[in-house]
């Protein structure tokens, strides 16, 4: 029997079970409250430990809350690589907790093997200041960390700090930053909320790409790298918090939205994460 590639993992009950085609699915509902939004460093070291022999290359998971976990995914890549992420967040912060939704980009580059970070689609508020203050500026500075926001979601000084894009010449930049990796190895994380509220519906705010946009920037990737990892994370699911610490931060952080029909959610979600999902895996 071949090494699995792809997998479900359920810690939400965020996908259905049959969402895309894959090789098994891992209950971690379990898991689920313990690990969303933020957790203690010694809550992550035991699940990894735990789940560490069940990794596959490429998964499928719950809310964008979950989205830490991506710097767990990585850890099983032995060779230099570089993390390739579409997401309305930066998820770059420096404050604690140390891990968390919003900090887990840090956390991956503490790994020496991760060459480069570039995040595409940024469409909030965090790169406005005084939020970016709190951004891991030691990575920007290196280049380590680049980032092309929606230039027209941000002021002034966000589009003298950032290039950004523009509808009009997204697809040009990112096709010459795909060209520039000449063959190198990549892993892409895919937060749904990047996609715009009428093609996906998340517990954060929603950015400008649509599931054709991805679509179309996995294909590029293709062609000039070797996508060695992935995966998507993002839909909505009600939440459920272990610790008291958890549910209050969380409760601020989040923003004010009305609590969506969850069936109507789920089919809108299916529809966008198996436009992309193929075309992530390359099956």
């Amino acid at each position: 029997m071949r090494n699995p590639v792809s997998q479900i993992a359920d810690f939400d009950g965020a996908w259905s079970l049959e969402a895309v085609e894959t090789d098994r699915i891992l209950d971690f509902r379990a898991w689920g409250p313990k690990l969303r939004y933020c957790t203690p460093t010694t809550v992550i070291g035991s699940f990894f430990e735990a789940v560490r022999d069940q990794l596959t290359p490429f998964t499928l998971y719950g809310s964008g809350d979950f989205h830490h976990l991506t710097a767990l995914w990585l850890r099983p890549i032995s060779r230099p690589f570089i993390l390739v992420s579409f997401d309305n967040h930066p998820d770059w912060d420096t404050r604690p907790p140390r891990w968390s939704c919003g900090t887990w980009i840090s956390r991956a580059l503490e790994s020496s093997l991760v060459t480069g970070v570039s995040i595409w689609g940024c469409a909030n508020f965090e790169l406005n200041p005084p939020h970016r203050w709190f951004a891991n500026h030691r990575a920007l500075r290196s280049g380590r960390l680049q980032v092309w926001p929606w230039i027209e979601r941000f002021g002034a000084s966000a589009r003298r700090r950032w290039p950004g894009i523009t509808a009009e010449n997204w697809k040009e930049k990112f096709a010459a930053f795909a060209l520039k990796l000449g063959g190198s190895d990549v892993y892409v994380t895919i937060d749904m909320d990047c996609l715009k509220p009428e093609t996906a519906v998340t517990d954060w705010e929603q950015g400008l790409f649509t599931p054709e946009d991805l679509v179309w920037a996995l294909i590029r990737l293709r062609e000039s790298a070797t996508i060695v990892g992935g995966d998507i994370c993002g839909a909505h699911s009600p939440a459920d918090y272990a610790r008291w610490t958890q549910r209050f931060i969380a409760r601020i952080d989040h923003p004010k939205k009305q609590v969506p029909d969850l069936a109507e959610a789920r089919a809108l979600n299916l529809r966008a994460v198996k436009a992309i999902w193929p075309a992530l895996t390359g099956k």
